[in-house]
């Protein structure tokens, strides 16, 4: 696996001083859901970025941190459901519910592949909808323009999450080494993405 360098603490350090600064500032006017979602997802990230800085990428390969790593996607997509289609919000929260408990009996009662399956499933709906929801309000009217940023951010984790499941799977689209070394910068790409389109929704 490759060492954790100087350049990708700085990133990661980047990462979870935005990721702070967003939890601390908040967001106002919103219902409770809809800020405790979100203040998770980025609380994800900021306790991520310092867990890689201080123990180096070795520390993904731990299950403790798939776990955190899937509450990234789920909380942010259950507060876009929360905000902008409240009606659906008691039903997609138990989607992110039962698909968080699935990850976690998979990963430690079933075989690798049923549980990179089971992980690939449950992140790539969160993504898709972090994705594509954005990009939709915008198009409609619903938003202004720039929250489109957060679709951009949801495309990125989407890439994130399918490069690890199928490295994870034995079928890597990029080697390991590359992943890792882009793996800081767009953590950093995404968290700014995230923050600026919901600043601009």
């Amino acid at each position: 696996m490759r060492k954790i360098s100087v350049l990708d603490r700085i990133l990661l350090l980047a990462t979870a001083l935005l990721s702070a600064y967003q939890i601390a500032v908040g967001i106002e006017g919103l219902a409770s859901l809809t800020v405790t979602s979100y203040t998770i997802a980025f609380g994800v990230l900021l306790v991520a970025s310092l867990i890689m800085i201080i123990l180096g990428f070795e520390a993904i390969e731990s299950p403790l941190v798939v776990f955190i790593a899937a509450l990234i996607p789920l909380s942010l997509s259950l507060g876009l459901i929360s905000q902008y289609f409240p009606p659906y919000q008691a039903g997609y929260m138990a989607f992110a519910v039962l698909g968080f408990l699935a990850i976690v009996l998979t990963r430690y009662l079933t075989s690798g592949k049923t549980a990179t399956v089971t992980l690939a499933l449950v992140h790539g709906t969160a993504g898709f909808l972090i994705f594509i929801l954005p990009i939709v309000l915008s198009l409609q009217g619903e938003t202004r323009p720039g929250f489109i940023l957060v679709g951009v951010g949801g495309g990125l984790i989407g890439i994130g999450g399918i490069l690890f499941a199928f490295l994870r799977a034995g079928q890597p689209i990029l080697s390991e080494k590359t992943i890792f070394a882009v793996l800081p910068a767009l953590l950093l790409i995404m968290t700014g993405s995230f923050m600026t389109g919901l600043a601009l929704a």
